[in-house]
């Protein structure tokens, strides 16, 4: 062991200094890749389109994430290995052999506190902020370690070449979508998003994964026009019915030939009997083709998103679904696709519309068999599968592998369903129980 006042010399004060200085490098890097990358993209665009030169660096510096963490983490590297050494030496020349250990305990608690906690709690607590303000010198850091990070991104890649997992360099670690949807999820388990907020933002982001087949109504539910009724017993029909328009069939109903609108008929049939003071007998000679519109057929694989960007773009609301053969599958309307966004849209025509599910004091929830398993999750906030099936008939047929009768039983995924009504070969209600 060295005299002690041949030790604490200048170059002693020196080398602590030194030191001191690489810890306050090192929680820099510490600080900065945790800013950069817990920083949300979407409020640093936010606070960059507001003029934030340092916003707008961070952004483009976590383009490349990998360059990124290489550079820093070479950075930190470089300044934790030289401060420990430097720790060292001073230590061993201080206390000898014992100086080795009380170095490594001594860079240990100085690194740990004020290198790596402070730093990162900070950054993560005030990651936009921060990332910004340290985008500039990061960027110096990213271009000078380029060259290095480069190789060893090369070296990284060949040894997991090796073991069969292959980087795509273009690839993105989550996808905008799925973080959104992440975050959504997180803050309603939170109590910080509204279920309604979360189902319509989710509803909106779901649209291009969706095909018209799974929301459209079914070819069974479609309320038609026979072209050769008469043209009173048409009239009464567009009269009784809850819809404006209805499909027009002539023979057969899978022969539609046209879609009438029920403001085109009864303005056609008012002008043909004269007016108020006209003959109520003039129908007799009305013939509905001369009002009616061409049927406008959608594929039944088309996405929800692009059926609503044609609706919008030919200003109608309105569509038959055809399935590849040409066989017409059911309709679906503008209102249909907004719904999946929004939830039900009734009005006074829907007296029913807002009790789909309803509720008993038992707690069994009935059911009918023709609504969609999604809108029965966004209405009990439920998880049941809906890769098999549309409807949640159509999920109890699947899983029984049958056609059940009226009271049979079935347990799966968590609830029991019980038949309750069936129509023919449809089952038109159900009875469902959450199981413990």
């Amino acid at each position: 062991m060295d005299d002690p006042s041949s030790t604490l010399d200048a170059a002693f004060w020196i080398t602590c200094a030194v030191i001191l200085g690489l810890l306050v490098m090192s929680g820099f890097f510490s600080g900065s890749e945790t800013a950069l990358t817990a920083a949300s993209r979407g409020k640093l665009r936010a606070k960059a389109d507001k003029g934030s030169r340092g916003a707008e660096r961070a952004l483009q510096i976590t383009e490349d994430n990998e360059r990124l963490i290489g550079s820093v983490l070479l950075g930190n590297n470089l300044v934790n290995i030289l401060a420990t050494s430097l720790a060292t030496a001073i230590f061993t020349r201080a206390f000898g052999e014992s100086g080795v250990a009380l170095a490594t305990l001594v860079m240990t608690v100085l690194v740990l506190v004020f290198a790596e906690v402070l730093p990162k709690t900070y950054a993560i607590t005030n990651s936009e902020t921060a990332a910004s303000l340290v985008s500039r010198p990061i960027s110096l850091v990213v271009t000078v370690f380029s060259p290095i990070v480069s190789a060893v991104r090369l070296l990284v890649r060949g040894v997991l070449r090796v073991f069969g997992v292959t980087i795509d360099p273009d690839s993105h670690i989550m996808a905008v979508r799925e973080e959104i949807a992440g975050a959504l999820q997180l803050g309603h388990s939170e109590g910080v998003v509204e279920k309604e907020d979360r189902d319509r933002i989710l509803g909106a982001l779901d649209l291009g994964d969706r095909v018209v087949e799974e929301i459209m109504l079914h070819r069974s539910g479609i309320e038609m026009i026979d072209a050769e009724d008469d043209p009173q017993a048409i009239l009464e029909q567009c009269l009784k019915s809850n819809h404006t328009r209805l499909p027009v069939y002539r023979g057969e109903q899978e022969n539609i030939t046209s879609v009438i609108h029920a403001k085109d008929l009864l303005r056609a049939m008012y002008q043909v009997i004269g007016g108020p003071e006209g003959d109520a007998a003039a129908l007799k000679s009305f013939d509905i083709s001369q009002v009616a519109m061409s049927p406008y057929f959608v594929p039944e694989t088309t996405t929800l998103d692009d059926q609503m960007r044609q609706f919008l773009r030919m200003r109608t609301h309105f569509a038959l679904v055809v399935d590849e053969y040409g066989s017409l599958q059911g309709l679906i309307t503008l209102e249909d696709i907004l719904e999946e966004i929004v939830g039900e849209i009734t009005d006074e025509f829907d007296p029913d519309g807002e009790h789909a599910v309803q509720r008993a004091e038992d707690g069994h929830f009935h059911i009918d068999g023709a609504m969609t398993i999604r809108d029965l999750n966004r209405a009990t906030d439920w998880n049941l599968p809906d890769d098999e099936a549309n409807t949640i008939a159509g999920l109890v047929i699947h899983e029984a592998q049958t056609i059940p009768t009226v009271g049979q039983v079935f347990s799966f995924h968590g609830f029991r369903f019980e038949v309750t009504a069936r129509d023919g070969n449809r089952i038109t209600a159900l009875r469902i129980q959450v199981l413990d």
